[in-house]
């Protein structure tokens, strides 16, 4: 029998779930068992648990049939609990390090109490942690325990289920259970402390208590918040049933009342609509439940209380408007400095967005108005097959007007069209961000197609790293996500990602990436004609060396020396040398393309089709890796700086591992393992092979041709997703050839082209 039994409930949580399961799994103190209930959870929830309980058998997963709410699910886990203590975890929340097994020592110490109250910390969404306030409670009862009837203050610490631990057979003799609805928390917790004989305290914090941007239940304005008065009603019921806690009432009594106007203050709990019909339930539990010989507190919670006793909702909506103000302050200058031409700009967008919206226009950009490219351009030339209904208007910068085929609509960004179509299309399509500026118009649709799959941090992940943050507001960064209807999603990895960095009410659309469409569409003959194109030679291995940007440089410094790499390559091999776009054209690079070393491909519009131009992928940790897995031909990592770039910007998983589904192939650290690693074969052979396919399963799961048209027609055409095309499995794929493919010898020569 374990020590303790972690009872976690799911529920719609992918992004933060992983992060959750693993600070209890890697905790030092491990005589433990996890009771995770999955509250039939429409995500990813269900498989990552899984996936854990298939790795560690402390694990127990529980799939309920259907939504049960917060605390069933948790009812349903302590029935399958067999752990000396009781401890609930929400699962966007998580255990600090050390914090069992601080936990464990005081239950010790204290004698096995009934109750074990412990510290939290509150973590909030811009980066910033600060400790709870009821240090100094928890501290003053030291070593010992006591009841309530000897420390009242115990009465003051949070009512929640997650910072305490329950003695469970303490807990089932005295038939305490969650009940259905929100703030399921507050009755239970006030009957264990009241009941409980003997209450030991923690002074140290222990959970990490998550303030999510969105999505957190108690932070989501409706109805459901009315389920507080039924949770308090049950919660005096009890007392009634137990007379000889009839001094406990008027402290309870005041919590109550306390709890109330809390939620009534706080817009994203109770909406304004809502206002007065919440005061007036609560005025009438002031009737009902005020003890005899109550007195309101002092000071402005005491006005509060005294409103809500008169019964009179100007008079409280007065009270709490003082305290917003007092709360505020009073300074609230705006500054602006707009130029005249700015606010005749924005004039004419205002104008705009009181005409009708045009249900036949799309708008769209990518890579901030760089081109017709990646994942935009594939969904508007499916847009153009599949709904040639909508029409199609791309924003490019004035230098890339040249890059657009011919007959092409666009605009230019910020001129007078500009804000006519942003204004009054229906669709806007974007792999990053429409600017702050635009507003969102209802009935507007904002697809958000990202464009890559994240090893590195993302949106607010990245503020722990400095060179990856300097300069951003993720206040901002939130407002833009804000408004996006749909993301798309390459694979189950991105969308736990997405979920958690950008934490705002879009819906998934798990489709694979419309630009890799072409892996799957594309013949052996179109591979051909492209390196025709390109001017690849036939007859020689053509490696793409596809390197990401750093965020603490400024421009492109190539890791590796190429005149070198391909001297020691030899005749047989080209370098195709694509730098990221944020550095643009490199002169060294066209040097050594006018000596006969490389080809400088960073000016081609299409990577897809550098991608399948080229026999191998040389990179380090740029998304580029993903896409190219699609293709099932090898990819050799060089990662000279791993640790500089984990600690400058972050990851998701340590690409260097060799562990299956983490690391793509081979991986060099060093010029020489690089150089040996091509010419000696091992780039392609067995063991390679072996990572790749790990690595494409878990990270082209959808990418099978049809991305494209799965987006078109749930975005554009309006079908359920449950009605799009199925996904053909990785293994039944057939991408088109390299022209120097996998069997080639091992002893590193190139292979015979294909014919």
């Amino acid at each position: 029998m374990p020590r303790l039994s972690i009872v976690v409930p799911v529920f719609k949580v992918q992004g933060y779930l992983r992060e959750c399961l693993d600070s209890i799994l890697r905790q030092s103190f491990t005589d433990l068992e996890v009771i995770a209930v999955d509250d039939c959870s429409p995500d990813g929830s269900g498989r990552i648990l899984d996936e854990y309980a298939a790795r560690d058998g402390r694990v127990t997963v529980l799939h309920l049939p259907e939504n049960v709410g917060l605390g069933r699910a948790r009812n349903a886990g302590v029935e399958r609990a067999t752990g000396d203590y009781l401890l609930f975890l929400d699962s966007d929340d998580s255990y600090l390090d050390g914090a069992l097994e601080a936990i464990a020592r005081r239950l010790d110490a204290c004698g096995d109490p009934d109750v074990l109250v412990f510290d939290h910390v509150r973590s909030y969404w811009w980066n910033v942690v600060r400790p709870s306030q009821f240090g100094e409670v928890l501290a003053s009862v030291g070593d010992r325990t006591a009841s309530v009837f000897e420390e009242p203050a115990l009465l003051e610490l949070f009512a929640v289920a997650w910072n305490k631990a329950y003695r469970r057979a303490f807990y089932r003799a005295g038939g305490l259970a969650f009940l259905p609805g929100l703030y399921e928390d507050a009755p239970l917790a006030y009957e264990a402390m009241i009941t409980a004989e003997r209450v030991g305290c923690l002074a140290r914090a222990c959970v990490d208590y998550r303030q999510r941007y969105q999505g957190a239940i108690t932070r989501s304005p409706g109805r459901k918040h009315f389920d507080i008065f039924p949770q308090y009603a049950s919660l005096f019921a009890f007392l009634d049933e137990r007379p000889h806690l009839d001094p406990l009432r008027p402290v309870i009594f005041e919590r109550m009342i306390n709890h109330f106007v809390f939620c009534l203050g706080r817009p994203d709990r109770v909406r304004p609509a809502d206002r007065r019909e919440y005061f007036g339930v609560a005025a009438a539990f002031h009737r009902r439940y005020r003890p005899q010989d109550y007195h309101p507190p002092s000071g402005r919670s005491g006005l509060a209380h005294r409103a809500v006793a008169s019964g009179r909702f100007p008079l409280f909506a007065s009270v709490d408007a003082a305290r917003e103000m007092h709360r505020r302050g009073t300074s609230g200058v705006r500054r602006s400095r707009r130029t005249a031409g700015k606010v005749a700009y924005r004039a004419l967008y205002r104008m705009q967005r009181r005409l009708p919206l045009d249900e036949h226009l799309a708008v769209y950009s990518a890579y901030w108005d760089r081109g017709m490219r990646c994942n935009p351009a594939a969904v508007e030339a499916k847009v153009r097959e599949l709904a040639p209904h909508v029409r199609s208007v791309w924003v490019v910068r004035r230098e890339a007007v040249e890059s657009l085929p011919p007959g092409v609509d666009y605009v230019l960004p910020r001129s007078v069209r500009y804000w006519q179509v942003i204004a009054r299309a229906t669709y806007l399509v974007n792999n990053v961000n429409f600017p702050d500026y635009v507003v969102k118009r209802e009935g507007q649709v904002h697809l958000q197609t990202h464009h890559g799959t994240p090893l590195k941090r993302m949106g607010l992940d990245q503020q722990p790293f400095p060179a990856a943050a300097a300069g951003m507001s993720f206040r901002r960064l939130l407002h833009r996500a804000g408004r996006w209807d749909y993301s798309i999603s390459a694979n189950p990895h991105s969308t736990e990602m997405w979920d958690r960095v950008y934490p705002c009410p879009y819906e998934h659309l798990e489709t694979g990436y419309p630009r890799n469409d072409v892996f799957s569409t594309a013949t052996d003959d179109d591979v051909l004609a492209i390196r025709e194109r390109l001017g690849v030679p036939r007859d020689r291995v053509a490696l793409l060396y596809a390197p990401t940007m750093r965020d603490y440089r400024k421009s492109f410094v190539p890791e590796l020396d190429l005149v070198r790499i391909a001297q020691e390559l030899g005749d047989g091999y080209v370098l195709m040398v694509r730098t990221h776009y944020f550095y643009g054209q490199d002169p060294r690079l066209e040097d050594l393309e006018r000596q006969g070393l490389l080809l400088d491909v960073s000016a081609h519009d299409s990577v897809e089709e550098l991608c399948l131009a080229s026999d191998g992928l040389i990179t380090d940790y740029s998304s580029v890796m993903f896409d190219y897995a699609n293709l099932d031909r090898p990819i050799l990592t060089y990662a000279p700086d791993w640790e500089a770039y984990q600690a400058a910007r972050g990851v998701y998983f340590d690409l260097l591992s060799g562990r299956p589904g983490e690391t793509p192939g081979t991986v060099a650290r060093t010029e020489g393992e690089l150089i040996a690693a091509v010419t000696s074969g091992a780039w392609r052979g067995e063991d390679a092979a072996r990572l790749r396919a790990a690595f494409r399963e878990r990270f082209c799961p959808w990418d099978d041709g049809r991305a494209a048209e799965r987006v078109v027609r749930r975005v554009f055409l309006g079908q359920d997703a449950d009605a799009l095309p199925p996904v053909v499995p990785v293994a039944a794929r057939r991408p088109p050839r390299a022209v120097h493919h996998d069997d080639a010898s091992s002893a590193g020569r190139p292979a015979a082209p294909v014919v």
